[in-house]
């Protein structure tokens, strides 16, 4: 799927691809073609704050101003693809105890997508924010050969996202919850350091791989150990929420203290894909999340770390890549653009 050059109007149907954030909408146009008619972020504010009434409006503000910008007439769209950030369920109903995004009354168990698919008068078809990137990096990644390919995604951000795709589709479980990467439990043997105390999730779990791998993660279980370690670091000074945010700069001056914290979440998610090995064999490993944006040397040692703590038999190594997700700000927008494509195309929802 490669981008357009430019945006033109397209000879056939569109679906348009609407990823939801704390923050802004960003929004895209793809062509029955598999092409992307944008080549660049769209955003518009989401307002997810001011509630469920106000959200929606807004979604269906991005969705218009995508179509103008695109030139593209309302009539050609098949469907929209929907992406938000979770928990919710496989049908895109807000979690009855609400989200990080979604914490206001209003929204438990608010149902977004039916909403969305009620004010556009078109089919809405839901995934969230980690399972979209995940089938974007899929696609980008495989190309014609998607359909035919299998890979799992690690999403690195306040909480660790993930996503499991199988033949070009993600699978979301009987309940949705498939692909909750972040919560399965590891071996913390080669991650922990003597002595370091076992790290706990906002879950409740203890040793998931959110529960290191994450900002949160880092907030709450890693840099306060680590700090014991390195007393007279600056980061010591700060806030640890701020400390927290700081770390990956000094992770890309090769700072003593923030390289132990991301080798730490760095084999996390080795094992994690260890896991993943043995349980669905995929062909391609991605990672993505605020590593991803950081400078290239330090992204490119972090996937080298990945590589090197998931433990993989020799047929596996061969057969299978590490990559990172592309276009991260976009990847949303875009995953959900390819789920509705793959909807419309496979002609059920």
């Amino acid at each position: 799927m490669d981008q357009a050059d430019t945006v033109r109007t397209p000879a056939s149907w569109v679906v348009v691809g609407l990823d939801n954030g704390g923050t802004c909408n960003n929004a895209t146009v793809l062509d029955a073609t598999g092409q992307f008619l944008v080549s660049h972020l769209v955003e518009n504010p989401s307002r997810v704050l001011d509630g469920p009434e106000s959200a929606v409006e807004q979604l269906a503000a991005a969705f218009t101003g995508i179509l103008e910008l695109t030139s593209t007439p309302h009539s050609l769209v098949r469907a929209v693809g929907l992406d938000t950030p979770g928990p919710a369920s496989a049908h895109g109903v807000i979690s009855s105890k609400g989200a990080t995004n979604f914490n206001q009354v209003s929204w438990h168990g608010f149902d977004i997508r039916g909403a969305l698919e009620a004010r556009l008068g078109l089919p809405v078809i839901y995934n969230n924010d980690a399972n979209a990137a995940a089938l974007y990096a899929h696609h980008r990644h495989f190309g014609t050969a998607a359909l035919e390919k299998s890979s799992v995604s690690a999403i690195v951000g306040t909480g660790l996202g993930g996503g499991v795709v199988e033949n070009g589709k993600v699978i979301r479980g009987a309940a949705g919850m498939a692909g909750e990467l972040g919560h399965v439990q590891i071996p913390l043997h080669g991650v922990l350091e003597d002595g370091q105390p076992v790290p706990v999730c906002n879950c409740g779990f203890e040793g998931d791989v959110e529960s290191i791998a994450s900002l949160t993660g880092i907030k709450k279980n890693l840099l306060p150990y680590w700090l014991t370690r390195f007393p007279d670091h600056p980061l010591a000074a700060e806030p640890v929420d701020k400390a927290a945010k700081m770390l990956r700069g000094f992770g890309e001056k090769d700072d003593p203290l923030a390289v132990a914290v991301f080798s730490q979440q760095a084999r996390a998610i080795g094992k994690l894909f260890t896991i993943a090995a043995n349980f669905t064999d995929p062909d391609a490993y991605f990672l993505g999340g605020g590593v991803v944006e950081a400078a290239p040397h330090f992204r490119q040692w972090f996937l080298n770390t990945v590589r090197e703590s998931t433990q993989l038999r020799d047929e596996q190594a061969h057969a299978a890549t590490f990559a990172l997700v592309p276009d991260l700000d976009m990847a949303g927008a875009r995953g959900a653009a390819v789920a509705a494509l793959d909807a419309v195309a496979g002609g059920s929802r």
